[in-house]
């Protein structure tokens, strides 16, 4: 079956530009062209990704991410912006999407987003035997999550649950924030290079020019560090991140 998009874009030759390459993609597309009936279409279709404008009339993208949030709606959500600053692209991350691009975009980089967001969302294969899952709110002990948990650099992540600690402090991530961290976990002490890190995570190496692994990096740290502790994501200047503790 094909997956099932929910476009909602107030421009009407960007939505039905947008429509028509999706379509072609092999999509089923439902476009909007407001919040509201992003809302309404979202509660009635349960698609399997929203595609969202960030200025809409009326209720726009990072409201309509909000509420769908807040009713624990986990859908992928991909934003579109024409707001270039750090500041906005962490407001769309706050306001929970999992991915944003940057107008004027180039259709292919849509395609591989979506590509990418909905490969993470696919079920896991089933584990055979049954598994403890942890005390919500407290991190688990190694010695009853064994083969499930990850710890370096004084973090520990459960994958399987979708969870991660600072020590006793849990950590609230997005989607693309925890398969960040689960990277740099797994690969603690090894500089990543920036493809590398673009092709593991998005499937795509977005190029040198792109902003949006230094966005998500920094939106990271702000949830990782603590004062008086090291800084746990280092940068190596012109080759990638590393995950190392001082």
């Amino acid at each position: 079956m094909p997956h099932t998009v929910l476009l909602a874009e107030d421009d009407r030759a960007i939505r039905n530009a947008l429509e028509r390459a999706l379509t072609l993609e092999g999509y089923r597309v439902t476009a909007v062209a407001d919040g509201v009936e992003a809302l309404a279409q979202a509660h009635r279709m349960r698609p399997d990704v929203l595609v969202l404008d960030v200025m809409m009339p009326g209720i726009d993208g990072l409201q309509v991410c909000r509420v769908l949030r807040a009713e624990g709606d986990r859908t992928p959500v991909l934003i579109l912006t024409a707001l270039v600053e750090t500041a906005d692209r962490i407001a769309g991350l706050d306001a929970g999407a999992d991915d944003y691009v940057v107008k004027p975009f180039d259709v292919e980089e849509v395609f591989a987003r979506l590509r990418a967001l909905l490969r993470r969302a696919a079920p896991a294969p089933a584990e055979s035997g049954p598994a403890a899952a942890p005390e919500p709110g407290t991190p688990p002990e190694p010695s009853g999550l064994s083969g499930r948990l990850l710890e370096a650099a004084g973090l520990r992540m459960d994958p399987q649950a979708r969870q991660a600690w600072r020590g006793d402090r849990e950590l609230e991530l997005t989607r693309t924030e925890f398969e960040l961290l689960e990277l740099l976990i797994r690969n603690a002490g090894v500089v990543l290079e920036h493809s590398a890190i673009y092709d593991r995570i998005w499937g795509y190496d977005f190029g040198p020019g792109s902003k949006n692994l230094a966005v998500y990096v920094g939106y990271l740290r702000r949830k990782l560090d603590e004062p008086g502790a090291p800084q746990l994501i280092h940068t190596v200047r012109g080759v990638g991140y590393v995950l190392r503790e001082g």
